[in-house]
């Protein structure tokens, strides 16, 4: 579980230096590029999450 808190700060950090890139330099591919980290984290967040709710399915009993 620490890996994806670790995880997850690696990312805000990335996304937060490509804005403020983007914010000083106009570039357009700085911004582009955080727009690639946020939606590839929100699919790796959310792969995650299923497997968490799957695995909570599998210990209930029926």
């Amino acid at each position: 579980m620490w890996f994806l808190r670790l995880f997850a700060v690696v990312l805000l950090i990335a996304l937060g230096a490509g804005f403020l890139f983007y914010v000083f330099t106009g570039k357009r591919a700085y911004l582009a590029f955080s727009g690639r980290l946020l939606r590839y984290g929100l699919v790796f967040a959310l792969a995650v999450f299923a497997l968490m709710f799957l695995e909570r399915l599998a210990i209930i009993p029926l």
